[in-house]
Order: C-alpha cells, then sequence, then structure tokens
C-alpha cells in the first residue's frame, strides 16, 4: 500500500523547517519513527531540496510543492516541485567555511537514487528515493 502526503508551501525560508515537521510527523504516523526507517535521511533531503526550491526558484512563484510517498517496502519518495526549468548542478563550495554548495552532494549521499523530471512550461520536479 502506499501512503502519500503532499503540500504546498510559501517560496520563502520559514519553509524549510515547516517542511521539515510536516514530512517527519506524516512519517511518524505511518509508522517511520528513527533512523532504520529512514526518518532522518528523509527529512534531511526534504530540508536540502526544500532550500534549493526557495534559493534557485524563479522570483515570480509564490508556492512550491513538496510531497512524500511511502513505498510498499517501507522506501519514501519524495519529490520537491517548482516552477524553474533550470536542472540543478552540484557545485563546489568556495572554501571550507562557505556555507553554501553541499546539498546536492548530501542528496546524492543519501538518496539510494535522485534526479529530475521536466514538466515543460510548469517547470520541474527533484526527486529522491530513501531505503529504509
Amino acid at each position: 500500500m502506499l501512503r502519500r502526503s503532499a503540500f504546498s508551501l510559501p517560496r520563502h525560508p520559514a519553509s524549510v523547517g515547516v517542511a521539515r515537521m510536516r514530512v517527519r510527523d506524516h512519517l511518524a504516523v505511518w509508522g517511520h519513527t528513527g533512523p532504520a526507517d529512514g526518518l532522518d535521511a528523509t527529512v534531511l533531503l526534504v530540508s536540502e531540496l526544500v532550500t534549493n526550491a526557495i534559493r534557485h526558484g524563479p522570483a515570480r512563484e509564490r508556492e512550491f510543492e513538496v510531497a512524500v510517498t511511502v513505498l510498499a517496502d517501507g522506501s519514501c519518495f519524495i519529490e520537491v516541485s517548482d516552477e524553474s526549468g533550470a536542472h540543478p548542478e552540484p557545485r563546489r563550495p568556495q572554501s571550507p567555511y562557505d556555507e553554501h554548495g553541499r546539498g546536492l552532494y548530501i542528496v546524492e549521499a543519501l538518496a539510494e537514487a535522485w534526479g529530475v523530471w521536466h514538466r515543460g512550461r510548469y517547470g520541474k520536479t527533484v526527486w529522491a528515493l530513501v531505503r529504509s
């Protein structure tokens, strides 16, 4: 059985914490309560993908969408959709102290797989799969 939750949030930095909380709450209801269930990895990936949508999404965009699906085997499938058609690319931090540039490396390290679905004039969806 698949269990999916999707919600829209405003394109604002405070939405990162809201997305983490909502995904954590939904996963807890579905029985994901700790690291063995992929809970921490899923929440961290949501944080990274939402941050990218807010930081790199088009200025005219008011909202973006987050969805999390628990698959039959217990894995979590994350989707973050925004109106930007730009493909996310990993970039190198300028220095060891740089606060930006590590997000997609974290996604690559934690996700079983990740990618981008282009939605034509409607932007893109960045997805990630976390095995439990």
